[in-house]
């Protein structure tokens, strides 16, 4: 059993706490977050302990395993102080909002030959695995485009975006990191355009709430990125990808399959899974076993640090891009 502790009790730490809990092959130690009132609760509901310190949950002898959950600004103390203890780490993304801190972090651990998985879990959505599959086992031949629409269903707090790095940085990284598993190449150049169609006050923060990325890799694959803060009719989350031989697609998920048919509808359907929480419910719960059976195991990390990095690096070129209106190269 894999001895795991939690840092974080927000909505990430909740979920990450519960699939540990319900993991056969892992214990839950602890929930740590430095407000007690938070984190109790959330400990409590899975018979782990309470912490209000999380580097003192860190160093704890019988923590083989820490899942970061954190503010982003915590993440790389977190990570390098677990990585000297010679914790294996899950870690949500980004490592820093600064690329420079980033990097100088991804360093440190492989120096010490650290092991951590960066937390994209949109990569274990059992239909994104599948696609992946499909491509390595070339069903579509050659890939020549990914298409990626991802569109929340609504603004996320001033108090949040003001935070958050902006659109490219904590949004999109999700889905520049799809469109580098997908194309199975690193992409050269990054073209960016972005507005404040919703919230124009968003230009406080240098920041959008609609944006495009397009990326090219060296061969000359392509992807195609569009993002939204606000789709009225829910989470929108669909990609398609077209190979040499033909073309795989993910559509949206639903509550339920059932459609209605009347005089007056057509094929009505119920709304699109309200937010990432639930439509991603089955994705986190993957992705935190292969972590536990990576730790378990003694295997590579399905994701590494070096994932983390590039996504950053990418988002980092979109920002330019939309700021100065030129194409970026990686």
């Amino acid at each position: 059993m894999v001895g795991i502790a939690v840092l974080g009790a927000g909505r990430i730490g909740k979920i990450h706490a519960a699939n540990v809990a319900a993991s056969s092959k892992a214990t839950l130690i602890a929930v740590a977050d430095p407000f007690a009132e938070v984190v109790e609760p959330v400990a409590a509901s899975h018979g782990a302990e309470a912490m209000t310190d999380c580097m003192a949950a860190i160093a704890r002898p019988d923590v083989d395993a820490v899942v970061i959950g954190t503010p982003t600004d915590t993440h790389v103390g977190f990570l390098l102080k677990a990585v000297e203890l010679g914790k294996a780490v899950l870690c949500e993304k980004p490592i820093d909002l600064d690329m420079t801190e980033s990097e100088s972090a991804a360093a440190e651990i492989e120096r010490v030959g650290g092991r951590v998985m960066l937390a994209f879990n949109r990569r274990f959505d059992s239909t994104f695995a599948e696609m992946r599959r499909a491509i390595d086992a070339g069903r579509i031949g050659e890939v020549r485009q990914v298409i990626i629409s991802s569109r929340d269903p609504g603004m996320p707090p001033a108090s949040y975006v003001k935070s958050s790095g902006g659109i490219f940085r904590d949004m999109t990284i999700h889905d520049l990191d799809m469109a580098r598993w997908l194309l199975g190449e690193e992409p050269v150049l990054v073209t960016a355009i972005g507005a404040r169609l919703i919230d124009p006050t968003l230009s406080d923060y240098d920041d959008y709430d609609t944006a495009m990325v397009l990326l090219q890799t060296e061969s000359g694959r392509q992807a195609h990125i569009n993002n939204c803060r606000e789709a009225v009719y829910g989470y929108d989350q669909r990609v398609e990808v077209l190979g040499a031989t033909g073309m795989l697609t993910q559509d949206n998920l639903r509550p339920t399959t059932m459609r209605f048919t009347n005089a007056e509808f057509t094929d009505a359907r119920e709304p699109l899974l309200n937010f990432f929480l639930e439509r991603y419910t089955q994705a986190y719960r993957a992705e935190m076993e292969a972590f536990i059976d990576a730790v378990a195991g003694g295997k590579s990390m399905p994701t590494s640090v070096r994932d983390g990095v590039q996504a950053l690096r990418l988002a980092e070129c979109a920002v330019e891009s939309a700021r100065t209106g030129r194409a970026v190269s990686v």
